[in-house]
């Protein structure tokens, strides 16, 4: 046997990683040198929601947030009591080239290997964030329940790597200057213009912006175009949408898509903290299996 793991950027609810039988590792953020955890067990949709909405307030009113990587000892110190259990590891990461959390999993899993040398860690990079990763995890469970062994499902995710896209559009550009994104006056600029990008993780796994909307109705309707037109087998697919404290509208989307495609379920939660403090509040963001990263207009 052996256990599925994620980081808390996988953005995944409380209920489905109960449901699914999934471990998280959780990234802390620093506030006001407080530390905060980015996954809490056991809260229902609305609590988290709740959570969400607290937290996004905060941060439009000024909260400066700090962010931190799980660290190669916090995943030695997490995978091991899993292999003194005689149980194999299945880890799926957020994108090594948006976090060094990759990297700190592979240093630990290497040297736990040389002393479990019959044990499994099976690493997987989703060249995403939030439920570009979180729903590899969910897909990795189903494959685990029909009995596909750890290298199996491993190999499985690797292959739906390159067609998981991650979409999404701002509210306000500033954040996205504040992590680098653009420039602070583009921001400045783009807010007075009302612009609105729209982003992407690319085939490499880096953030990157496709194309540009004037007004958020008109970016909201792109994302909806875009998966639309582009997924593929949506009856048997699980499409994510995370949003930082804007629920009505992901409920629209919802709709909107149910109205043109059938799909088999959504997963609508709240950005997950670390992430979401990147991008900022009112950030919509959909996750679904294309054909490719490249998605056609």
């Amino acid at each position: 046997m052996f256990q599925i793991i994620v980081d808390s950027a996988a953005n995944i609810p409380a209920e489905l990683v109960e449901r699914y039988k999934i471990e998280v590792i959780s990234f802390i953020n620093i506030i006001d040198g407080k530390p905060m955890p980015g996954f809490e067990p056991g809260l229902t949709p609305e609590e988290e929601r709740a959570k969400g909405k607290e937290y996004y307030d905060a941060i439009r009113q000024g909260m400066v947030v700090h962010t931190s990587l799980i660290n190669s000892g916090q995943f030695r110190d997490y995978f091991l009591p899993v292999l003194e259990g005689g149980e194999d590891i299945l880890y799926i990461s957020l994108s090594k080239n948006i976090s060094g959390t990759y990297q700190a999993a592979k240093i630990a899993a290497e040297d736990l290997l040389e002393e479990y040398p019959d044990r499994k860690i099976v690493l997987v990079d989703s060249m995403n964030a939030s439920l570009g990763q979180g729903l590899l995890a969910l897909y990795a469970s189903e494959m685990r329940d029909r009995s596909m062994d750890v290298e199996s499902i491993g190999q499985a995710l690797r292959e739906m790597v390159p067609s998981m896209n991650g979409i999404f559009t701002v509210e306000d550009l500033k954040y996205l200057a504040v992590s680098g994104r653009i420039s602070n006056a583009k921001a400045v600029v783009g807010n007075v213009l009302n612009i609105k990008p729209l982003l992407k993780g690319n085939k490499d796994g880096y953030i990157v912006q496709f194309r540009k909307c004037r007004g958020r109705k008109k970016s909201l309707k792109d994302l909806i175009d875009l998966v639309c037109n582009n997924i593929v087998d949506p009856e048997n697919q699980i499409i994510g949408i995370a949003h930082a404290d804007a629920y009505e509208e992901s409920v629209m989307i919802m709709k909107k898509i149910q109205e043109r495609v059938t799909v088999r379920e959504f997963v609508n939660t709240s950005y997950d903290y670390c992430t979401g403090s990147h991008v900022g509040p009112g950030t919509i963001a959909l996750f679904f299996i294309a054909k490719d990263r490249e998605l056609e207009a």
